[in-house]
């Protein structure tokens, strides 16, 4: 059987059947120059073949996320000019146009990729009867941060920015339908789409969004934080290289280290910067956008637990008798408010005070005996990848992987109820889901 042509206005893309599944890799959606502002690709006379996964962003070593994600049994190609997208869709024709989701990776605004393979999204695809569509993007200091004479403030973004407008163009090429496109990230993506949702343009980007685990509460007065990082990357100019912007980023987060739980997150979209309003203007400009569109967002109930070995003193602390399991149950709790839940909640009433729709959940699903828990990017295995995928994470040990399909299957279909339009209440509560309307 031939390879699949998608003839999109940009361009013919010649895709590849994977299974149930087809697909369309790699495709670059902007160019850009170190340090520079993104344009859109240009079209193509020839066609595309659409057969590599997407490289990752320069980034560092993430020790911990190899452990609890386990290896990627794909590899990660590395480039500077990330800016490409990946598109999945079922193999099987359908009579009307498909709803779109498109998917921002996590990672802190440091780490990640749109085609790792734990998010893979076919079996989101092949039982939900959806495209969708995971993105690439700049981060570290070659996507957010402001600098005099070197690196620009929320280039990431703007890479986003032109990833949805191609999607938007380009999407019905693919069977999917260019008015019906959901957002969805986890972590720093969740937190990128709060911020686009802040552009003037939001509304013609998306028109809904799944809003998991956003770092909200630590998102804004951050003046003084940014000046610092400004500081200590201002050895960066025009004519650094890769090796010198590496070197300059481990300076960077270490002087991001003494501003608290700010600083655990210090490389992250600055406010007052383009496209982004001033930090005084945003709520203003999430309420404005908000009845054009739809919020899905929530948190799991235990997101600091991911992070609670990296704690200072936590090996001495959480050994004590008595008391140091009681420690350690507080500073997950109060950690996991602060950062993630209480600001859930603020976006949530301002969505609806502005006449939004808005659905909030609070995820519980844990792996049998697993002391992770319910924690920070538990919700990855439930929405996205496979069995061989999450073969050796830690994050899931202990539970058969046909649970985490079963209990995934259940998620996914919540997820794309919402994609498709329908609002989302209390009688759609799953047990490791609690959903309110």
């Amino acid at each position: 059987m031939s390879d699949p042509r998608f003839d999109a206005p940009s361009g013919a893309v010649i895709g590849r059947r994977d299974g149930a599944v087809l697909r369309a890799t790699g495709i670059p959606y902007a160019t850009a120059a170190r340090f520079g502002g993104p344009a859109p690709a240009a079209d193509r006379t020839e066609p595309f073949v659409a057969h590599d996964w997407s490289p990752q962003a320069p980034q560092p070593a993430d020790p911990i996320a190899d452990t609890m994600f386990g290896v990627d049994p794909r590899g990660r190609a590395t480039d500077e000019h990330c800016q490409h997208l990946s598109i999945t869709l079922p193999a099987a024709p359908a009579s009307t146009p498909r709803p779109v989701l498109v998917w921002v990776h996590g990672g802190g605004f440091v780490t990640g990729a749109g085609d790792l393979a734990i998010m893979d999204p076919a079996a989101l695809v092949t039982e939900q009867d959806v495209v969708v569509v995971t993105v690439t993007y700049r981060l570290g200091l070659l996507g957010f941060i402001e600098t005099p004479h070197g690196p620009r403030a929320n280039l990431g973004l703007l890479d986003l920015i032109e990833a949805f407008r191609w999607i938007r163009r380009n999407i019905a090429a693919f069977g999917g339908d260019p008015a019906s496109v959901t957002a969805f990230g986890q972590s720093a993506g969740a937190q990128a789409l709060v911020d686009l949702m802040a552009t003037k343009d939001a509304a013609q980007l998306f028109t809904r969004a799944v809003i998991q685990s956003a770092p909200l509460g630590i998102m804004r007065g951050r003046a003084a934080l940014n000046r610092a990082l400004a500081a200590a990357a201002a050895p960066l100019g025009a004519s650094s290289t890769l090796a010198d912007v590496a070197a300059v980023q481990e300076q960077v987060v270490a002087t991001g280290a003494r501003f608290g739980l700010k600083g655990a997150m210090p490389i992250a979209p600055q406010y007052g910067c383009a496209p982004l309003p001033p930090e005084a203007e945003v709520d203003a400009a999430l309420a404005s956008v908000a009845p054009a569109i739809d919020v899905l967002i929530g948190s799991t109930t235990e997101e600091a637990r991911l992070f609670l070995p990296s704690l200072p003193g936590v090996d001495t602390w959480s050994r004590l008798p008595v008391v140091g399991g009681m420690l350690e149950r507080l500073v997950v709790w109060f950690c996991t408010w602060a950062v993630y839940t209480r600001g859930v909640r603020r976006f949530a009433r301002r969505h609806r005070r502005a006449g939004g729709l808005v659905s909030t959940y609070a995820l519980s699903w844990a792996a049998l005996g697993n002391p992770i828990g319910a924690a920070h990017t538990i919700d990855l295995p439930l929405l996205l990848g496979d069995q061989t995928a999450w073969a050796d994470a830690q994050l899931i040990a202990g539970t058969p992987y046909a649970e985490v399909a079963a209990d995934g299957r259940r998620m996914r279909a919540l997820w794309a109820r919402f994609a498709r339009g329908e609002q989302l209440g209390a009688g759609d509560s799953l047990e490791f889901l609690a959903l309110r309307g």
